[in-house]
């Protein structure tokens, strides 16, 4: 079935005066200045921050793992859950400076009208403001420092879980 695009999915219409068109490559590219980007709402960020951070694993996975598809979802699956996420972003949380931690409390205790069906309150909360955090970082042209913070989050997180698998043989 054919599915009309009206006005209001339309990514040809101007969001603001001076938003760019969609249709204008350029609009795809994320550059916001830190305040713009503090303007969006968190739950905003954090839409933005679950596909950049999914991509970020996907990458990963693949360059890393020779597996098949269905094992490179489970892997990337393991990484993506909320779980997985709050414990990245207690990791981390150390070593933010504070414009970091302020994005990420936003996006902590935003209120979302749904939460992921295996997580905790808490480790939803905590998910969402990473991933509020790794929006705001792309958009705002930091994608180093995204990187780095995913990536020092996922070896901290892997050698935390192979320490607790040693101590359980």
């Amino acid at each position: 079935m054919e599915q009309k695009v009206t006005e209001s999915t339309s990514f040809d219409m101007k969001a603001g005066a001076d938003a760019p068109a969609f249709s204008d490559a350029g609009a795809l590219l994320p550059r916001l200045t830190k305040e713009e980007a503090r303007q969006l709402s968190p739950l905003a960020l954090a839409f933005l921050g679950d596909a950049v951070y999914e991509l970020c694993i996907r990458t990963l996975a693949v360059q890393t793992h020779d597996l098949s598809p269905d094992g490179l979802n489970r892997l990337t699956s393991s990484l993506a859950k909320a779980g997985t996420q709050a414990a990245i972003m207690a990791a981390v949380l150390p070593g933010l400076t504070e414009e970091e931690e302020t994005v990420y409390r936003r996006g902590r205790n935003a209120k979302s009208k749904t939460m992921a069906k295996h997580a905790s309150m808490s480790d939803y909360r905590q998910a969402t403001g990473f991933e509020a955090l790794i929006g705001y970082l792309y958009l705002t042209g930091q994608e180093t420092r995204a990187l780095t913070i995913i990536g020092k989050g996922i070896a901290d997180y892997e050698n935390a879980a192979g320490q607790t698998e040693n101590e359980q043989h």
